[in-house]
């Protein structure tokens, strides 16, 4: 469901936790206040899917309250591949290409999550470009983390699979 906007979004103190997100750390106020009159803020129950599993993407989400799962399923088989927080985003992906979603994200609580959708970044970029790059970095600083994380487990498995040998 998406609220409307309200006093909330421009409550220096909200804007103040905001930036205190990764994805926004680097916003001036202005940026932030240009960037939350062009995204949308949604609520999801608790058990509700945010994105569904080879859906296509169309937008990322960033949690800005409660929590959620990730989880791929294969073959009848549920894999929970991660637990997002405050401040966690997911879908990014859907950003650079509108391929499909590659798992389901599923609310354990309620949470209230930013929705930027494609057009929502090339409107920040085109009034806002300075806060477009620094979201886009910070995009891509988290993507080296996880891509990181990925690889030592992919070695790890090898090596494991190698010691048995």
């Amino acid at each position: 469901m998406i609220l409307s906007r309200n006093a909330e979004l421009m409550n220096p103190e909200y804007l103040k936790m905001l930036q205190g997100l990764p994805l926004f750390a680097e916003f001036t106020d202005a940026e932030m206040e240009g960037a939350l009159d062009l995204i949308d803020k949604v609520q999801y129950a608790p058990g509700e899917c945010i994105v569904k599993q080879d859906e296509t993407g169309d937008c990322m989400y960033v949690l800005v309250e409660g929590s959620a799962r990730v989880v791929h399923r294969r073959n009848g088989k549920e894999f929970e591949l991660a637990v997002l927080n405050v401040g966690d985003f997911f879908g990014e992906l859907a950003l650079v290409d509108s391929g499909p979603r590659s798992a389901d994200v599923e609310t354990l609580t309620t949470c209230t999550l930013f929705r930027i959708e494609h057009g929502a970044l090339r409107a920040i970029a085109g009034v806002y470009p300075n806060a477009a790059f620094k979201l886009l970095i910070a995009v891509g600083r988290a993507m080296v983390v996880r891509m990181r994380r990925g690889n030592q487990v992919y070695i790890d498995s090898l090596l494991t699979g190698a010691a048995r040998e």
